[in-house]
């Protein structure tokens, strides 16, 4: 694969995870975490997602064969779903964050999964895997260069970027790759559409 169509499919798929958005939950999941233990459980937290990732990269294109899901469906339906997630980053709701954690420090959920790790991602992973299977090397690389930019981001920033920026500051980089994310969305349902009408 050339340098040019790697770099987009890691910034599309960096833009999904959508680090820059998760930082206000990120933080507001870890209040109740002492600072001390907050790092560790950012990091526990993004490499299980990586496993997750990894797991859907290496075994999905199995589930979506035994559920006889074709290869178009899961390009449409993909879309939508990003299609969906983007417009809740434009126009967040009171109710659609993850980040309430009554019971202590998150294991899992929220952080990992569905913030990091949510259905948007897995749905890019698995079509990676679908369009070129063979080119299970490079869809690696495109998951683990992602990955890396959301752990810099979320890991070694979120409390920087959080205070340069402020509450303001991040909701407008979330919204401004929400509108980017919807145009992604919309050509996926558009490659997709175009697919199944040529066929």
């Amino acid at each position: 694969m050339d340098i040019l169509p790697f770099a987009s499919a890691v910034f599309t798929l960096a833009l999904v995870m959508d680090p820059l958005g998760n930082i206000p939950m990120f933080m507001s999941a870890l209040k109740g975490v002492p600072e001390a233990r907050r790092r560790p459980v950012i990091i526990r937290e993004l490499f299980i997602a990586l496993a997750l990732m990894v797991f859907f990269l290496l075994f999905g294109k199995y589930i979506v064969s035994f559920l006889a899901i074709d290869l178009t469906a899961m390009s449409v339906a993909g879309g939508i779903v990003l299609f969906l997630i983007a417009l809740q980053m434009i126009f967040p709701r009171g109710d659609s964050h993850f980040a309430d954690n009554p019971g202590g420090e998150p294991f899992i959920v929220p952080l990992a999964i569905p913030l990091v790790a949510g259905p948007s991602v897995l749905t890019m992973v698995l079509l990676f895997s679908l369009q070129e299977p063979g080119r299970l090397g490079t869809w690696f690389g495109v998951v683990g260069a992602a990955w890396l930019i959301n752990a810099v981001i979320l890991g070694g920033l979120s409390a920087p970027l959080s205070r340069l920026l402020g509450e303001r500051g991040l909701l407008a980089m979330e919204k401004l790759m929400g509108m980017i994310l919807i145009t992604i969305s919309v050509q996926m349902i558009m490659t997709g559409l175009k697919k199944f009408l040529a066929a």
